[in-house]
């Protein structure tokens, strides 16, 4: 398993990207591969990976935005998006 630094900066890949599917009425990302539709966690995590913030940052966002933010559960969702060559780091 990866291990997230929460001076991490993470962004989607190239050729990834996340959008808002009408029909489904949900979130999701597009990569040359395929098509994942995230859950609401993700999908609000994937929304905050721009290159620019780090994993703390993103997490106090979170945190501002819902109750319960904890900074394992960012970092998880974070390896589990690394793992599916979705995200990568700068």
């Amino acid at each position: 398993m990866t291990t997230i630094e929460l001076r991490s900066r993470p962004r989607l890949r190239r050729g990834v990207r996340l959008t808002w599917d009408k029909t489904r009425e949900t979130h999701v990302l597009l990569f040359p591969e395929g098509v994942l539709v995230p859950n609401k966690t993700a999908a609000a995590v994937l929304e905050l990976c721009d290159g620019t913030a780090t994993v703390a940052e993103i997490t106090a966002d979170l945190a501002q935005r819902y109750q319960g933010v904890q900074t394992q559960d960012v970092q998880d969702v974070l390896v589990r998006l690394e793992e599916r060559r979705v995200v990568e780091w700068t």
